[in-house]
């Protein structure tokens, strides 16, 4: 499947929510957006879930931005500017509008319901409802066909997830049909499966509404003292009176495992990057069935120096690494890392299980392992990071699994 071969889907506008404050992803986040955030060396998180719409066909997208929202902007202008008005097809940032109250959104619901007037615009038969921080491949017509022939007023992407993982997300119960009877958002004592008693099925926040069901509940919810939350509110009132199904997440990978991360945190972060780099990726990048686009500046191809003249004959190494355009590594040992365009590491210096991001400069018998280096970060000569927690905490951010974050004001040491 191709760009070029996917057919629109003129009756779907798409609603992506980007506008989360990313807390648990700070420092990362403290300029940008966390859909913005750098992912696998060349893109940016939103990429993934703007790729599975445009192999989807679907090519009506909305995207509410909220927080710190200039590098999400721009990536977007620059890179998915591709959409043609004349063929109806678009791609639009809208922030907090204040047409209905003079607040920010207050909640994934509020975020929809202040752009209403999108919905009355465009007046679509159905919506699909995204977050634009997870990274799955996903085509989201089998989940639509799931919804007509079920007939659904909502329909929910769902997968398993271990039973003590279930309480961070939101938990389904479902009758043998498929047919949503129950949601709890983040319970302490997760309900299992109904498949696997030792599972919880748990939503993805891959919601597909009719547009009519959709818009009475969004205006019931705004009258009340609620959340204005999906999770919290909506769909737990929508069960009672409407046709809610759970739909089985099928990923588009060539491997039988359903690959879906939420990368709300910084050790989750670290781990789906680190995912990437295996012999045998269960997320894979290369896969030309299932492109993933992005908005990247021209850099030259990567490049690996040889000094002669290095006492020791060292002549470097990169094992089971990506090494993104632009990058130049000088006689450095580089395993299991992700580096982003132009990255130059310098003779001698060995990094270990990392994100270094772009333009950031690594200095001569510098070590580094764990850890996450953010833009333009310049790590000085015969520094260590990743080798002493209690020194490193003293400077940077180090995660409750020990990965360390150097921000990009990185202090002087």
């Amino acid at each position: 499947m191709s760009f070029k071969n996917i057919q629109s889907h003129n009756k779907i506008l798409t609603i992506i929510l980007a506008g989360g404050q990313g807390e648990r992803l700070y420092p990362l986040t403290k300029d940008r957006a966390k859909p913005a955030v750098p992912f696998g060396g060349i893109y940016r998180i939103i990429d993934f879930t703007l790729s599975n719409c445009l192999n989807s066909g679907l090519r009506k997208i909305v995207v509410l931005t909220q927080y710190k929202s200039f590098s999400l902007d721009r990536h977007l202008r620059l890179g998915w500017n591709i959409f043609n008005n004349e063929l109806d097809e678009y791609i639009e940032q809208i922030p907090p509008q204040q047409r209905i109250s003079d607040q920010w959104y207050q909640g994934t619901a509020d975020a929809v319901y202040q752009n209403i007037y999108t919905l009355e615009k465009e007046q679509p038969e159905m919506i699909l409802i995204l977050s634009g921080d997870h990274i799955y491949k996903m085509d989201y017509r089998n989940m639509i066909l799931f919804h007509q022939t079920k007939e659904a007023d909502l329909t929910i992407s769902c997968m398993e997830v271990p039973l003590n993982e279930g309480r961070r997300f939101g938990v389904i119960e479902t009758n043998e049909e498929n047919r949503t009877v129950g949601f709890y958002e983040k319970p302490s004592e997760p309900k299992p499966s109904t498949n696997n008693p030792e599972s919880s099925l748990v939503s993805m926040g891959i919601y597909l509404f009719n547009t009519t069901a959709l818009v009475k509940a969004l205006i019931n919810d705004a009258k009340q003292n609620t959340d204005h939350d999906f999770g919290k509110n909506i769909i737990p009132e929508m069960i009672r009176s409407k046709n809610v199904y759970a739909y089985p997440f099928k990923d588009e990978s060539k491997n039988s495992a359903n690959y879906w991360r939420d990368i709300g945190t910084l050790d989750a972060y670290w781990k789906a990057n680190m995912d990437l780099v295996q012999v045998s990726p269960t997320f894979d990048l290369y896969d030309k069935d299932w492109p993933i686009r992005t908005y990247q500046e021209q850099y030259p191809p990567a490049k690996t120096v040889f000094h002669e003249d290095f006492p020791d004959g060292r002549t470097g190494m990169i094992l089971d690494s990506i090494v993104s355009g632009g990058c130049i590594i000088s006689g450095a040992k580089i395993e299991r890392c992700v580096l982003s365009p132009d990255v130059k590491i310098d003779s001698h210096s060995e990094i270990y299980d990392s994100i270094i991001m772009e333009s950031a400069r690594i200095g001569m018998n510098v070590k580094i392992r764990q850890a996450i280096i953010d833009k333009s970060v310049n790590i000085p000569n015969n520094m260590d990071i990743g080798y002493n927690q209690e020194k490193d905490s003293k400077h940077f951010t180090v995660t409750k699994k020990g990965i360390v974050v150097v921000r990009k004001e990185m202090p002087l040491i």
